[in-house]
């Protein structure tokens, strides 16, 4: 921090009190409001430390933009100075071709592992093949493929899976032939193919959604042999993690708990209590379908023990979908699965108002878990079943997801028991008709 810098602590309050989110959790909320407003931002967890330390005395006017669309405060109620340095003071990109220096820092390296995603959200993806064999990598190419992964997350969070398949199957094609044509130091290396292992998982993660476990098992197995090759126990944890959930889904509890617990494991090593209360919730879901509820429970109280330990400025960019909405959410699809339906519905209907914006499609599953399980209870109050049917079937044609459809299935099938209820019989005759595949 130089002499004259005076800390902001104003923004630093908005950011831990009323949002209470980690920098780099902030970092990406204000990339992600940006890309809805049509904007290009790489804000990065250091920036929103500059701004906090007072390094930078006003933001650029885009970030002016965005943060008055997040917090509806001008720059000076947020402790940032009005008025722009001159115009001579600001150093002039250079528009010449990136040049990599000869060593990367070890700054540079966590920095690019830990940040690279929320740097990027907002980039439209690219086609980033190499243009002859041999030519040299760098941080660009990094960049690319981590601004490919964010593009594919940001896309199947907010709209499902299905648009996304063929662009996003020839990213990670074009990643893997920088890989094994492109020529790069062994930090680059190392860098370029963490970030291919992310932009598997994601490509995985589109997989998944569209309903194609085989593929998606093959895609997380590839990151986990990647996260090896790079020594990255964070994307390794990850792949862990994913393979859990796909297990759980795809009827081999037991193997769910195995990967969850491997998961786990990593986790505990690398300071990010919010990594291990997802992994500890990943096992939950495994024991919930063996039907083991001390084990189920025993897991649950673990997660929520963590996740209360708050964010951490080392959790990883793609940690930020585990919110608030998504712990209570994971843990009424554990009590839909033990059979307590009424939990589960309360669960589902908190996961739904706790839902921020740029969720859309967790809102919707969460929806239709809703309709379900209200329809499931002891004591079934099918008003409520049908007011979230309705909404769950609302988000059609914006969600594009297999999940959401299978869903919205899962509840024409608990509904079906409740035929003999006129408002049922209708809403069962209006679901027919629109002829759902």
């Amino acid at each position: 921090m130089s002499a004259d810098a005076r800390p902001n602590t104003v923004v630093r309050d908005v950011r831990e009190t009323q949002f209470r989110m980690s920098r780099e959790e902030f970092a990406r909320h204000v990339n992600a409001t940006a890309a809805a407003m049509g904007e290009n931002t790489g804000c990065t967890a250091r920036l929103i430390a500059a701004w906090e330390r007072g390094e930078v005395a006003s933001p650029r006017p885009v970030y002016e933009r965005v943060l008055h669309e997040i917090t509806g405060r001008s720059l000076a109620d947020l402790g940032f100075a009005t008025r722009r340095a001159p115009a001579a003071a600001v150093p002039v990109i250079p528009t010449r071709p990136y040049a990599r220096r000869a060593d990367d820092t070890d700054v540079e390296r966590r920095t690019f592992l830990r940040d690279g995603a929320g740097s990027v959200t907002g980039i439209a993806m690219g086609d980033p093949r190499p243009r002859q064999s041999g030519r040299r990598m760098g941080m660009r190419e990094v960049r690319q493929v981590l601004a490919s992964t964010a593009a594919i997350s940001s896309h199947v969070r907010d709209h499902g899976s299905t648009a996304m398949h063929h662009e996003a199957e020839k990213s990670l094609n074009a990643a893997h032939g920088w890989l094994r044509h492109g020529q790069f130091s062994e930090s680059t290396g190392r860098l370029l193919r963490s970030a291919t292992g992310e932009l598997t998982v994601a490509v995985g993660n589109l997989a998944f959604d569209a309903g194609r476990h085989n593929d998606a098992r093959s895609l997380f197995t590839e990151s986990l042999t990647a996260a090896r090759l790079a020594a990255d126990p964070v994307l390794e944890a990850r792949s862990f993690g994913c393979l859990s959930r796909l297990a759980r889904e795809s009827g081999r509890p037991r193997e769910a708990v195995s990967a969850a617990q491997v998961a786990r494991g990593i986790a505990r090593s690398l300071g990010s209590p919010r990594m291990q209360a997802l992994f500890a919730m990943r096992e939950a879901g495994g024991w919930a379908f063996l039907g083991d509820r001390c084990a189920c429970d025993a897991a649950i109280v673990d997660a929520h023990t963590q996740f209360e330990k708050g964010p951490r400025d080392s959790d990883p960019a793609w940690l930020g979908f585990f919110t608030p909405a998504e712990l209570v959410g994971l843990e009424s699809l554990c009590r839909a699965d033990l059979g307590q339906h009424e939990r589960a519905a309360y669960g589902a209907e908190q996961a739904v108002l706790l839902t921020g914006r740029g969720f859309t499609r967790s809102r919707a599953l969460y929806t239709a878990d809703i309709a379900v399980q209200n329809a499931k209870r002891e004591r079934p109050d099918l008003d409520n079943a049908l007011r979230a049917s309705d909404e769950a079937l609302s988000y059609l044609p914006q969600v594009q997801s297999r999940r959401l459809i299978n869903a919205v299935r899962d509840i024409e099938a608990a509904l079906q028991r409740h035929v003999r209820v006129p408002a049922v019989a209708a809403w069962l005759t209006d679901y027919h008709a629109l002829g759902i595949a």
